[in-house]
């Protein structure tokens, strides 16, 4: 996937982030999103936007049970990646 997004945080600030997957869980699209392109950190993403939105809305997923179920889909997703989070 590896497409470069832009968010922009509630101080107007903009982050160039790296796509490199997504999926669907419990009707919620997620973003599996890295810092650098082919950097192993990275953050999950919950998008959390109205369907009548025309851009996503996403929000950095903080909860530690979440982002563990979250990670190992992940994981099996990007298959020989080496992620951490």
């Amino acid at each position: 996937m590896d497409e470069k997004i832009v968010l922009t945080d509630e101080s107007g600030e903009t982050i160039t982030l790296y796509a490199v997957e997504e999926t669907r869980v419990a009707g919620v699209n997620y973003l599996l999103a890295a810092e650098e392109e082919g950097d192993g950190s990275c953050l999950i993403l919950r998008d959390v936007s109205s369907p009548e939105e025309t851009e996503a809305i996403y929000e950095i997923v903080e909860d530690e049970d979440e982002l563990d179920y979250l990670f190992h889909i992940f994981k099996e997703l990007v298959g020989e990646i080496d992620l951490e989070y």
